[in-house]
C-alpha cells in the first residue's frame, strides 16, 4: 500500500511537471492585422506586402520566443478610408489583433488611425508616403517607409550643387505630386536655383508630349518630374525620348517611384541614364539587402525583384518581431510605440531610426539607371545621410 502511494505521488508529480512544460510551450499567439490594397488598381501594393511577409516568415520563422505569429489580411480594394476604418475596427474588436500594419495608400492609413488611437493598438505603416501629417493622426502610428518630401528635397539640393541652375517641374495632378513639387521647389530655390515654370498632368490617360514641349520652350537645365510608378512612368520616359529633350541638353530628374525596381524590366532601356532620388535600391550593396533579396527569391523565384515597399515591409516585420520579443508577447500599445520609436536599425536600405514624431529618418540616395550583368538597376552614386521629413518643418 505504501509503495503504491509513493508511485501514485510520483506519477502525479510527473503529470504536474508535464502540464507546466506544455503550458510554457503554449504561449499566447500574436496576431497582426494587415490592411492593404489587394485588389483594384493598386493591387500590386497588396501583392508586394503579402509576398514579402511570406518570405520573411519562411526565413525568420512564424514564432517569436514561443509565440505563434498569425497574419490576418484585409483588402481596401483601393483608396477607401472608410473601408480601411471598418477593417481596422473588425481586426481590433473581433480578431483581437495585437498590431495593425500595411497601408499602401495615405487615405487608408488616415482612415484607420482613429481606431488605433481608441484601441491603443500599435500601427506600423509600410508605405503610405504621400502625406507628412499621417503620423500626427495617432500617437500609435510609426512609419517605417518614407515620405515624398523626404526624397524630393535632397534631389533638389543635389541638382543645385551639380550645375543645374534652372528647372521646369512636371508632376501628376494629385496629392503626392503636389507634395513632391512643393518640396522640390522650396529646396531648389533655397539652394539658389530658379524654377522657370510648373505644369501638372492629369492622372487619367496623360499625354505628356504637350507638357514636355512647354518645358522645352522654357529651355531649363533640367525637368523635375514625379508620376506614379508603373505604366505612367513608362509613358513619361518614352515621351521625353521621342521629343528629343535629351539631345537638347535638358536633363530629366525624378523621384525613384518612376524607376521602381519591380518595374524596371518592363520599362526597358528607355530608362538608362535616368537620375533619381530614393531611399532604397535593389542594387544597394550590404549584407542586410543581400539577406532580403535571397529570402525573397528563395520563395518567389531567382528572377524575382525587390523594391522599396518590400524593404519597408521587411523592416516593419522585424520591428514587430523585436517588440514581441522585448515584451514577451504582452503587447501594450504605449510600451510598443516607445520601443519602436527608440529603435536604431541596420536595414536593407541602410541605417534607419525614428524622429520625435515617430517618422523614419534614413539615407536618401542619388541613383542612375545602369545595366549590371545585363539587367537594369538603380545604381547609387551619392548619399545624403539621415534625412528627416522636411514636410513637418514648415
Amino acid at each position: 500500500m505504501k509503495r503504491r502511494t509513493v508511485l501514485g505521488s510520483l506519477a502525479a508529480a510527473v503529470l504536474a511537471l508535464s502540464s507546466t512544460v506544455v503550458a510554457a510551450q503554449e504561449k499566447k499567439p500574436i496576431r497582426i492585422g494587415v490592411i492593404t490594397e489587394m485588389s483594384g488598381p493598386f493591387a500590386d501594393y497588396g501583392r508586394q506586402v503579402q509576398t514579402t511577409i511570406e518570405a520573411f516568415q519562411k526565413a525568420k520563422g512564424d514564432t517569436v520566443d514561443g509565440h505563434k505569429v498569425e497574419i490576418i489580411y484585409r483588402d481596401t480594394t483601393g483608396p477607401n478610408p472608410e473601408v480601411s476604418r471598418r477593417a481596422a475596427q473588425e481586426l481590433v474588436s473581433v480578431e483581437k489583433v495585437d498590431f495593425l500594419a500595411g497601408f499602401g495608400l495615405s487615405p487608408n492609413a488616415m482612415g484607420a488611425a482613429p481606431i488605433a488611437t481608441a484601441s491603443k493598438t500599435p500601427m506600423i505603416i509600410m508605405n503610405a508616403a504621400a502625406t507628412s501629417s499621417i503620423v500626427m493622426c495617432s500617437p500609435y502610428i510609426v512609419r517605417a517607409s518614407f515620405t515624398l518630401p523626404q526624397v524630393s528635397a535632397p534631389l533638389a539640393a543635389w541638382a543645385a550643387e551639380n550645375d543645374i541652375k534652372t528647372v521646369y517641374t512636371l508632376v501628376s495632378d494629385y496629392g503626392p505630386g503636389l507634395d513632391s513639387e512643393k518640396a522640390f521647389i522650396k529646396a531648389f530655390e533655397a539652394a539658389g536655383g530658379k524654377v522657370l515654370g510648373s505644369v501638372r498632368a492629369p492622372m487619367a490617360n496623360p499625354e505628356f508630349g504637350p507638357y514636355l514641349q512647354r518645358a522645352s520652350d522654357a529651355k531649363p537645365d533640367a525637368i523635375f518630374a514625379f508620376v506614379p510608378s508603373g505604366d505612367t512612368g513608362v509613358q513619361l520616359l518614352k515621351a521625353y525620348e521621342q521629343r528629343g529633350l535629351k539631345d537638347q541638353g535638358i536633363q530629366l530628374i525624378t523621384t525613384g517611384d518612376i524607376t521602381d525596381d519591380v518595374f524596371l524590366d518592363r520599362i526597358g532601356d528607355v530608362a538608362l541614364g535616368l537620375v533619381t532620388s530614393h531611399h532604397y535600391s535593389m542594387a544597394h550593396d550590404s549584407p542586410e539587402n543581400k539577406e532580403l533579396i535571397k529570402a525573397y527569391q528563395d520563395v518567389h523565384g531567382p528572377d524575382a525583384r525587390v523594391n522599396f515597399y518590400m524593404a519597408a515591409t521587411w523592416d516593419g516585420m522585424n520591428m514587430m518581431y523585436d517588440i514581441i520579443r522585448e515584451l514577451d508577447g504582452n503587447i501594450d500599445g504605449d510600451k510598443a510605440v516607445e520601443l519602436a520609436k527608440n529603435m536604431k536599425i541596420t536595414s536593407p536600405r541602410g541605417p534607419i531610426e525614428f524622429d520625435e514624431n515617430r517618422d523614419v529618418v534614413q539615407n536618401v540616395y542619388i541613383r542612375r539607371v545602369e545595366k549590371v550583368d545585363g539587367k537594369l538597376y538603380n545604381v547609387e552614386f551619392d548619399t545624403i545621410p539621415m534625412v528627416k521629413d522636411p514636410g513637418k518643418e514648415e
